[in-house]
């Protein structure tokens, strides 16, 4: 459990093989077992991951009820402890600037993981009464079929009474942690938190216990091939965040911060900003915003709200033009862009913006990113934002893949299910709790 590593964020080190990469200044697992296991963790047994782990973003104040309700899309009028949002928060165009996991407590704190800064930016630039400040704490995932059973051996307790987006506390490796029923694999799925320097005794104390049931640690490598075959769009891989275009947001970390340093790649030009952009309609997220209070893009959204012009799909690749791409390596002359296994653009490559052109008899439909080789499907899987009359499931089209000013491969490629995996999806599954409305 020693480790010759600093800023290890959260989790242990093993001393086995394992690859590990940085990202930002924080040290990361890339690789532990390989990343077609990895992959069919979710489906046979569970995985625990943990590199969503650091800073979380804290409010409080006399305002901060009528702070969040202004920063956010959702409706907040109903927000006891024990339950969690999906907050959406937008700029002023009604663009996605930043989403997370947003709690709040009986004391009136808030805190808000896995979205970046975008509630200090806004304190800064707004006039109410919080305040804001950044804790370092881990965030550690558990999902598949088996993730109830894994928690509950970890902790010897009963967790089944934790409904879809709640939460509560127990122990284990003798430390008190937060668990919520959240995840990102789309079938039951939990996340567990508590302070950084609690993190690696938490993790190992699950793995640990559950290896004979098969659980898998995930690296960042295969981790988002969940969010295609789970059906969730992600921040600063299948789109973009607003967020890091405000100027005050680039003031406050400073023009050198990693969060700004972009890889804007795809068959779309890098200067059209927008092709990487997205309103909470074009991604899917509708419940997230309730017109019954004031807030930031409100005006924006409630002009497409009615007749959203595009919505997200699954794209399924056709398979001999996938394999054509990798042909080309075997080929006299410049070949296509490879396609990463089992994610492309990888987060090697920094904060990613990448689009691809989508096409119907050459004309420009809507855009693909997050492209994944599922294992399990055996698909080539990408979200396409798609013009809404070209989403249902069936329709043909083509993927411009490449990047702009290269060569590129038309690919055809087929609108499939949102989400692609469908069993028993976490908000549906029944435990001793039943699956609570969102």
């Amino acid at each position: 459990m020693s480790t010759p590593f600093t800023q290890t964020q959260g989790f242990p080190y093993y001393a086995e093989p394992i690859t590990y990469i940085t990202v930002g200044d924080r040290l990361r697992p890339w690789e532990f077992s390989g990343w077609k296991q990895e992959s069919l963790s979710w489906k046979q047994s569970c995985y625990i991951h943990t590199g969503l782990s650091g800073p979380v973003v804290m409010i409080d104040g006399p305002e901060a009820d009528a702070f969040m309700s202004y920063i956010c899309t959702n409706s907040l009028k109903v927000f006891p402890q024990g339950m969690m949002r999906h907050a959406v928060m937008c700029n002023d165009g009604g663009l996605v600037a930043s989403h997370g996991i947003l709690q709040r407590y009986d004391n009136g704190q808030y805190r808000y993981f896995a979205g970046g800064p975008w509630p200090m930016v806004m304190a800064a630039k707004t006039k109410f009464n919080v305040r804001t400040w950044m804790e370092d704490e881990y965030l550690t995932q558990i999902a598949g079929p088996r993730s109830l059973e894994a928690l509950q051996r970890a902790c010897g307790e009963d967790l089944s009474d934790i409904g879809f987006l709640r939460f509560r506390t127990t122990r284990i490796a003798g430390k008190q942690v937060e668990v919520g029923r959240i995840g990102m694999s789309g079938n039951l799925a939990y996340e567990v938190r508590g302070p950084i320097a609690d993190g690696a005794a938490v993790f190992d104390a699950i793995y640990q216990k559950n290896r004979e049931i098969g659980i898998e640690r995930l690296g960042w490598r295969t981790y988002l091939v969940n969010h295609v075959e789970g059906g969730f769009p992600q921040m600063m891989w299948t789109f973009s965040g607003a967020m890091i275009y405000e100027p005050i947001f680039r003031e406050m970390v400073g023009e050198d911060s990693f969060a700004l340093h972009c890889h804007r790649s795809g068959s779309y030009n890098p200067d059209n900003l927008r092709a990487r952009l997205r309103t909470p309609f074009e991604v899917n997220w509708d419940r997230t915003v309730r017109f019954d209070h004031d807030f930031i893009g409100a005006e924006a959204l409630a002009a497409v709200a009615k007749a959203p012009p595009r919505r997200t799909v699954t794209l399924r690749w056709n398979a001999e033009d996938v394999i054509d791409i990798y042909a080309s390596l075997f080929r006299p002359g410049q070949e296509y862009q490879t396609m990463e296994l089992p994610t492309t653009p990888t987060w090697l490559e920094n904060m990613l913006e990448h689009a691809d052109r989508v096409l119907l008899d050459g004309r420009e439909v809507g855009m693909s990113s997050g492209n994944i080789y599922s294992y399990y499907f055996r698909e080539s899987l990408s979200m396409g934002c798609l013009d809404v009359e070209l989403t249902e499931p069936g329709t043909e089209l083509i993927v411009q893949w490449g990047n702009y000013g290269g060569r590129i491969k038309d690919v055809r490629v087929t609108v499939d299910r949102f989400p692609y995996l469908t069993e028993d999806r976490n908000d549906a599954v029944a435990t001793g709790g039943g699956a609570a409305a969102r």
